[in-house]
């Protein structure tokens, strides 16, 4: 009879594979650093990046802007003589409406194209929770009754009827609404509303579900903080409602910092009198307050300003080109200096030998 024995089964082992790359034995190419390659090196980058940080704040300052804080304006209706914020007014009812008006100048021509922002400080839309607390599915068109647990305490209303858009984020949307007088021609300054969105979040991020929108969001509540439903936010033109209001759809992308601006209009310079962007003269700005500031101590702000090749104002690229390349150049200089002082020459680095004194 023959016998059958069992294959032996070889012990597990944790020893690498015989390879190159395991066994770490690839070539490898490690710089040496010397004067002849770190001194050019530090000059080049000074001498580079001088010019293009005063290059860029050259069309930083080619951006004009002028800036109105109206946290704390007056309202109309004033009686006798006594002036009354609108902000202590919707801080005692939420749901008043408060009109004021401030009377500002601009100095110089706004030429080209002029957009209009509005400004917050002290708000922090960078909050892990705050970021968090929306429904993208919703926000797609794909309405549910049962919406995502994300935007808690922000998702039903307190008859647990589902609220669109739901969240945080969705729910403190900015709602004052800020008109321009011109009173060099007489009349409004012209605002579009459509155009202020990234058009591949009006595209891709932010869809109205199928069918008429009134008949779409039946069932479904509007946020706490809103006085008007989601398809009812710009009353002028039908296709700006529902999810893809590009108001709302600005303010869904959220701030990294504290102090922020956002786009809210642009000037129509196609009108009568605004070819030419905004004309040196006197301005009326009507503010319509229902945005409270003063629980979170921040400021509101309207900004107008024009654009640059780079965007808007910002110098603080240019700047920091320039100190770097000025912090290069210093370094280099230094450097150099200790290089020619301190350094060996070249013959005594090749007659170096055992016997040589240490220096």
């Amino acid at each position: 009879m023959t016998s059958i024995t069992e294959p032996t089964t070889l012990p597990k082992t944790k020893k690498p594979s015989d390879s190159a790359f395991k066994q770490q034995r690839l070539p490898a190419w490690q710089p040496i650093l010397t004067a002849g390659t770190v001194l050019p090196t530090f000059f080049v980058i000074g001498i580079a990046f001088i010019p293009v940080g005063i290059g860029l704040l050259y069309f930083s300052d080619e951006v004009k802007e002028q800036t109105i804080d109206y946290t704390n304006c007056n309202s109309n209706n004033t009686v006798a003589g006594n002036s009354t914020k609108c902000a202590d007014i919707i801080a005692l009812n939420p749901s008043a409406d408060c009109y004021c008006e401030i009377d500002f100048k601009l100095p110089i021509d706004f030429g080209g194209k002029v957009y209009m922002y509005y400004g917050l400080t002290n708000f922090y839309q960078n909050h892990r929770r705050y970021v968090k607390s929306r429904d993208d599915n919703q926000l797609l068109g794909q309405l549910s009754s049962s919406v995502s647990s994300d935007c808690a305490p922000f998702a039903y209303n307190d008859s647990q009827v589902p609220i669109a858009p739901c969240g945080a984020i969705a729910n403190s949307l900015f709602s004052d609404e800020l008109t321009l007088w011109s009173e060099k021609h007489g009349k409004f300054v012209p605002l579009l509303k459509t155009g202020i969105a990234w058009p591949s979040d009006k595209s891709i991020k932010f869809r109205n579900p199928p069918g008429h929108l009134e008949t779409a969001f039946l069932g479904f509540d509007k946020p706490k903080n809103w006085v008007k439903h989601i398809y009812q936010l710009d009353t002028e033109n039908r296709e700006n409602n529902g999810f893809q209001n590009e108001d709302l759809i600005v303010w869904m992308r959220t701030a990294a910092l504290p102090t922020f601006r956002k786009l809210y209009r642009r000037i129509d310079y196609s009108q009568n009198g605004f070819t030419d962007g905004l004309l040196a003269g006197n301005y009326k700005l009507y503010v319509k307050y229902s945005y409270p500031v003063s629980a979170f101590e921040g400021t509101k702000r309207m900004i107008l300003s024009t654009t640059s090749l780079l965007g808007g104002k910002n110098p603080f690229l240019g700047i920091a080109y320039i100190v770097v390349g000025c912090v290069c150049l210093v370094l280099g200089i230094a450097l150099l200096i200790i290089h020619i002082k301190c350094s060996k020459s070249t013959n005594q680095m090749i007659n170096v030998n055992s016997n040589t004194p240490y220096q």
